[in-house]
């Protein structure tokens, strides 16, 4: 069994039920054990578009990172995800932020998911879950990246 950290955004219909309904079906093919809270997000890249609702989550999985991405983006697609342009509104996005310790680079994944250093949105969810988890490449804590980002701005805890 592995250890994987999930991020998870919507920003298109009821996105708590959004959410909720991802957690729903990734729990149906593996062990969650634990949940960040749910924080409101600016959109990134492309900022015309509603805010996003983001979490992320903690599970055990018998699916290789490959199966595992397979696994997730049909999720997404049976959830009602709709392929969009890089970056736009979404009902569903769920990614993989760590596999284990994996260091993984091929055409259709990567592992760290290498926008992580850079995303608040990302940090500050993973933060609140495993502040002492070390990035395999960049070797600092998620408290220490999450310390270092410049602009913190954007993210804010969902009440």
């Amino acid at each position: 069994m592995s250890i994987a950290y999930l991020g998870l955004g919507t920003n298109l219909g009821d996105r708590k039920q959004n959410i909720s309904k991802a957690i729903e079906a990734i729990s149906l093919k593996m062990s969650i054990f634990k949940q960040s809270s749910l924080y409101e997000t600016t959109a990134w890249g492309y900022t015309n578009q509603p805010d996003f609702l983001n979490q992320v989550i903690q599970v055990e999985t018998n699916l290789s990172p490959l199966r595992l991405l397979n696994f997730l983006k049909k999720t997404e697609v049976e959830l009602g995800r709709v392929e969009n342009f890089r970056y736009g509104p979404r009902l569903i996005d769920i990614d993989i932020l760590f596999y284990d310790d994996l260091i993984k680079t091929t055409s259709r994944l990567e592992i760290p998911h290498p926008k992580i250093p850079e995303r608040a949105f990302v940090l500050a969810p993973l933060n609140e879950i495993a502040p002492g988890y070390v990035h395999p490449v960049l070797k600092k804590t998620i408290a220490e990246l999450l310390a270092e980002l410049p602009n913190k701005t954007g993210v804010w805890l969902c009440e």
